[in-house]
């Protein structure tokens, strides 16, 4: 490990204190010989003639359905390079109990890449980056990314391929980004809006007057409006709140996912290079619970593209104590369908059941 120390000017302001870097470079070597050589017998070869009537020959392998699989053909001889970074300060606290607190700046930076000495050709990998920045307390954002350090030809049949020519033996620059992407996602639900008072209060609510837990020897003797059975038993399974009237809770929570790409597209023929595509998704799921026996659900995914909702799917459950009802159905889409179910929970009694169901067929526009 490395260690730099940079103090900003004393002009900047005494707020932050130090900045340190951290590099961690590593270097490691593998080999592995070529198991397809018939030295080893793993591999054989067989002749056939194809469409034209040219015999030709085929690698095969005899040990096709072994336990643990069978080597790889072709040696190699690689060694890998990385770098990590990581990048911290020590900044004043205007809590002056604290004193000094760190703040992560990057987490980790990282470059790595390999060099195959036992190939014949296109010997260098790509390189790849990652990112790790803490935004927020509960918040990363995380990014990878493929860069692309060879040139590109059209071979007799017009296709891109890659040739033994780098891109800087080229001009074109050290590498091109081929790759890269990142998602972000957070969930709402029921704690998301409450005060911190409110959640004091909810945890005050569960004790006794001498500040017991409510889950004691009995736990609701002294509510009032307790329900009891026909044979005098309070009904334990009600949540009372500290006025003494019942609770009235709906769980529910919402989930959001977005992600972001870029990666090579079509092929421009007169660059004799790859143009960049950019491609994004987002997709929602909720779910809410408006009694213990009713619970609803859903899942979608949007199109950027078409600028509509690709997807949807919605569910309806009920706990019929001796039965179990389910519905589900997608809305919108080229697929639109529904199934509904209705069974008895028994395992006993399993083959008693309705089952109602559409084919997405129906919902399949035809030209």
């Amino acid at each position: 490990k490395v260690y730099g120390f940079f103090q900003p000017l004393p002009f900047l302001g005494d707020k932050v204190k130090m900045i340190r870097h951290v590099m961690t470079p590593t270097i490691s070597f593998s080999g592995t010989p070529d198991f397809g050589s018939p030295f080893f017998g793993y591999y054989g070869t067989y002749q056939y003639p194809d469409a034209q009537g040219v015999m030709q020959t085929r690698q095969y392998s005899k040990y096709p359905n072994a336990l643990f699989g069978v080597p790889g053909v072709g040696r190699s001889g690689t060694v890998s390079f990385s770098l990590a970074n990581n990048l911290e300060m020590k900044v004043k606290d205007d809590n002056d109990s604290i004193g000094e607190r760190k703040v992560s700046l990057i987490e980790n930076f990282s470059v790595s890449q390999s060099y195959n000495f036992a190939a014949d050709s296109l010997r260098w990998s790509n390189i790849n980056t990652s990112l790790l920045v803490k935004l927020m307390k509960n918040f990363n954002l995380n990014l990878s990314a493929t860069w692309d350090v060879y040139t590109y030809q059209l071979n007799q049949a017009g296709n891109p391929v890659r040739v033994n020519r780098t891109r800087l033996q080229a001009g074109k620059g050290l590498a091109k980004l081929s790759s890269t992407g990142t998602s972000f996602s957070y969930t709402l639900n029921n704690n998301t809006f409450k005060r911190k008072n409110d959640k004091d209060k909810k945890g005050s609510d569960n004790k006794g007057k001498n500040g017991d837990d409510t889950d004691s020897d009995d736990p609701m003797s002294n509510a009032p409006n307790a329900d009891r059975d026909p044979r005098g038993n309070i009904d334990n399974d009600i949540d009372l709140s500290s006025d003494g009237y019942m609770k009235w809770d709906v769980p529910w929570n919402l989930s959001f996912n977005y992600s972001i790409g870029y990666a090579y597209g079509k092929f421009n023929k007169r660059k004799m290079d790859y143009d960049g595509k950019i491609t994004q998704n987002l997709s929602f799921s909720g779910n809410i619970r408006p009694t213990a026996n009713w619970n609803f659900s859903f899942s979608a995914s949007y199109n950027f593209e078409t600028h509509k909702i690709a997807y949807m799917n919605c569910n309806i459950t009920r706990d019929l104590h001796c039965f179990s009802m389910r519905a589900s159905f997608v809305p919108v889409g080229p697929y639109k369908s529904y199934n509904f179910h209705i069974s008895v929970n028994s395992s006993l009694l399993q083959d008693v059941k309705y089952d109602k169901r559409s084919s997405i067929r129906n919902g399949v526009t035809w030209y």
